[in-house]
C-alpha cells in the first residue's frame, strides 16, 4: 500500500479524491453526495478561502494504484486563535475496512501536523460552519440532511484502534409536523419578549433580499459565537462563498432574523430537503441536474432546521422561546410533514429536554474525536 499526497493542480488526482465515495457508497443507499461544485472547490487552492488564511493538504490510500482509502487534513488558523489552540482538523476521511489503510492515512496526517507544530488532530471537521461535522455513530439506517456525514459503521473502531478518543457527540432529531406537539406558551412567550425587548421578526421574500443580509449577517453570526468552542469567525469571504452555496435553494419564507431597532441580533435558518434530487443526479447541477433540484423544491415535504442562533444578552428571559416559536412556524407555514433538526450539541440537555416534548425523536448522532501527538 502507497500514501500519496496529492498534487492539488492535478486534475487526475483531485478526481480521483473526489470520485472514491461514489465506488465506497456504490451499494449504499442512504448515502448523499456532495454538490460536485462545492467537493471540487474544498481542493481549489485559488478559489476557496479557506486558503486566504490557512492551509489544507490531502492523501490517498493506493493498492496496486486503486484508490482505497483518501483523508484531508487542515491547519485552521483562524479556528486555533478563537481556540487557543494548535489544532490539526481531519476531514473527508473514507477508507475500506481495512485498519492498515486508515492507519496509513492517519500516520501521514500525523507527521504533517507535528511539522507544523500543532499539538492534536481533532475531527471530522471541515472548512467552514456549512461542512457538517462529525463520524456518524448512530442512525445509520438514515438518510443523511444535505451536507451531512454518512459513514459506515466500522470508521469508529478505526479511529479508536488509533487512539482517537471521543469529545462530545452531537445529535439530530427528526420531528413529524403532522402529530407536532408545541405548547401555546411558547408563542406566548415568544410575543412577550418581542414587545418587552423591542425586538421583532424580519421576513424575506426573494432571494435578492437574502442577499442584503450578507453583510449583516457575518456580523451577527461572529458576534455570536461568544461562549462558544469549536467554532471560528467567518471572512467576508467565506461568507459571500456560504451565501452563494445556500442561496441555491433556499425558501426566503423560511430565513427569519430577529432585529433589535435595524440590528439582527439572531436568526432561525430552514431549508427544504433536496438530499433525493442530489442522490439522482450524483451531485451535478450540470447540465440538467439543476432542473430537477428546482423540481425537488417545490414538491419535498421535508425541511432541514439546521441554523439558529442569538447573541449572547438575548439568549435569556425568552430569546430562546422567540427562536423555538419561529422555527415552528418555518416548519408548519412552509406546509412541510417531516423535520430534521440538525446537529445540536449532546451536552445541550436544556434544549434537548425542550425539543423532546415537542415530540423529537434524537435519531442520528455524530461523535468528534481528538488524538494528542
Amino acid at each position: 500500500m502507497d500514501i500519496v499526497k496529492i498534487d492539488t493542480n492535478s486534475r487526475r488526482a483531485v478526481r480521483r479524491f473526489l470520485n472514491f465515495p461514489f465506488e465506497l457508497y456504490r451499494h449504499t443507499p442512504q448515502w448523499v453526495p456532495p454538490f460536485e461544485s462545492d467537493a471540487r472547490r474544498m481542493l481549489d487552492r485559488r478559489r476557496h478561502p479557506f486558503y486566504q488564511h490557512s492551509d489544507a493538504d490531502f492523501f490517498l490510500a493506493l493498492k496496486n494504484d486503486r484508490v482505497v482509502g483518501r483523508l484531508g487534513v487542515l491547519e485552521n488558523r483562524h479556528f486555533n486563535e478563537f481556540n487557543h489552540t494548535r489544532t490539526a482538523l481531519f476531514y473527508l476521511y473514507e477508507t475500506e475496512d481495512d485498519l492498515e489503510i486508515s492507519r496509513g492515512l492517519f500516520n501521514a496526517a500525523f507527521d504533517w501536523a507535528t511539522a507544523r507544530g500543532l499539538t492534536e488532530v481533532y475531527g471530522p471537521k471541515g472548512f467552514t460552519a456549512l461542512d457538517g461535522m462529525g463520524l456518524l455513530v448512530k442512525g445509520f439506517e438514515h438518510r443523511p440532511a444535505l451536507g451531512i456525514p454518512y459513514n459506515p459503521a466500522y470508521y469508529l473502531q478505526h479511529l479508536e484502534a488509533l487512539g482517537f478518543v471521543k469529545v462530545h457527540d452531537v445529535v439530530s432529531g427528526y420531528l413529524d409536523a403532522r402529530n407536532l406537539v408545541f405548547p401555546d406558551k411558547i408563542h406566548q412567550v415568544a410575543e412577550l419578549v418581542q414587545k418587552r425587548r423591542g425586538l421583532r421578526i424580519a421576513r424575506y421574500k426573494t432571494r435578492s433580499d437574502l442577499r442584503s443580509l450578507i453583510a449583516p449577517l457575518k456580523q451577527l453570526y461572529n458576534d455570536s459565537l461568544g461562549g462558544t468552542v469549536d467554532n471560528m469567525p467567518l471572512t467576508d469571504a467565506e461568507v459571500k462563498m456560504m451565501a452563494d452555496q445556500l442561496l441555491m435553494f433556499a425558501d426566503p419564507r423560511l430565513i427569519k432574523v430577529v432585529m433589535k431597532d435595524d440590528q439582527p441580533v439572531g436568526f432561525s435558518f430552514a431549508y427544504p430537503d433536496v438530499s433525493a434530487a442530489v442522490q439522482r443526479t450524483k451531485g451535478r447541477l450540470w447540465p440538467f441536474g439543476w432542473i430537477d433540484l428546482l423540481i425537488e423544491l417545490k414538491r419535498t415535504k421535508w425541511v432541514n432546521l439546521n441554523g439558529a442562533g442569538i447573541i449572547e444578552k438575548y439568549r435569556g428571559n425568552g430569546g430562546t422561546a422567540l427562536l423555538w416559536s419561529e422555527m415552528y412556524k418555518s416548519v408548519v407555514e412552509g406546509g412541510f410533514h417531516q423535520a430534521d433538526i440538525v446537529q445540536i450539541g449532546a451536552d445541550n440537555d436544556k434544549m434537548q429536554r425542550e425539543i423532546a416534548g415537542f415530540g423529537m425523536d434524537f435519531y442520528k448522532v455524530h461523535r468528534m474525536y481528538k488524538k494528542m501527538l
